[in-house]
């Protein structure tokens, strides 16, 4: 009897080490980072665009697939852009790039839609609809026009020119109407790996938006960050035989700076 009692407290003493130690499950993050978010009139105007899938602030990727959809959209005229990718390596897993001209006044606009990622971690599919805008020349109208995703964070705030410590506000949207109370998860991209969260809560940050779908943040400092709107998709995916839920992210990605 007292061997059965020393093996099961033995047991337990593992499963609370191994619950308490557990690897965190961080968030995912499509990645749609421009070499320059806002391009003037001296500015080197070839836009190098890099497409990744990764937790960001942990500098830990996954692979991305080609996308289903690559395009940039400018004075309201989208163009595909998805044969110009190249392959590379970010964050040592399969990413993309491309160097897009930018020989007009404008605000453009680059999106994708991924391929759905499986990820058994939280037994789901991933697909993430990514977005950043860059503006060139002095141009600032029309940066809260909608793409028409099926997910999408639209800025309230300019999504450019932005200082560390302002506030950027957006609506979540999910097949063109507002999310009320949409879960928006925020993170740093920490691209040296030089920074480190005091702890794994610090890691992603996570807000709710408003009954109108609305959502607030200050950076706190200068550099890229990625906002993830997340709704599940109503439609399911075969995974093995089994039907699997999606996860949908509206991510945009902006740009904030410091005062100098």
């Amino acid at each position: 009897m007292e061997v059965i009692m020393k093996k099961g407290t033995i047991l337990t003493l593992i499963l609370c080490f191994t619950f308490f130690t557990a690897v965190p499950v961080f968030a995912h993050f499509g990645m749609l980072i421009p070499s320059d978010s806002m391009v003037m009139q001296d500015d080197n105007r070839t836009v190098n665009l890099k497409l990744s899938f990764s937790h960001p602030f942990e500098v830990v990727g996954m692979e991305l697939v080609k996308p289903k959809v690559f395009s940039v959209m400018a004075n309201s005229v989208k163009k595909d852009l998805l044969g110009n990718l190249k392959k590379i390596k970010v964050m040592e897993h399969s990413a993309w790039q491309v160097d897009y001209s930018i020989n007009r006044p404008g605000i453009y606009m680059f999106y994708m839609e991924p391929k759905p990622y499986w990820e058994p971690a939280e037994d789901c599919f991933i697909v993430h609809y990514t977005k950043t805008v860059v503006t060139a020349f002095g141009d600032d109208e029309g940066w809260d026009e909608e793409i028409g995703l099926k997910t999408e964070i639209v800025p309230l705030s300019k999504p450019f020119g932005l200082y560390a410590g302002n506030v950027f506000q957006g609506i979540v949207k999910l097949d063109g109407k507002a999310v009320p109370y949409a879960d928006v998860e925020i993170e740093y991209y920490n691209q040296d790996g030089k920074l480190k969260a005091p702890t794994d809560y610090m890691v992603t940050q996570t807000i709710k938006a408003d009954q109108n779908g609305v959502f607030t943040y200050a950076a706190p400092k200068a550099g890229w960050w990625g906002f993830s709107a997340l709704n599940p998709s109503d439609k399911k995916m075969n995974y093995n035989g089994k039907e699997k839920d999606v996860e949908l992210g509206a991510v945009l990605w902006v740009e904030f700076h410091d005062m100098k």
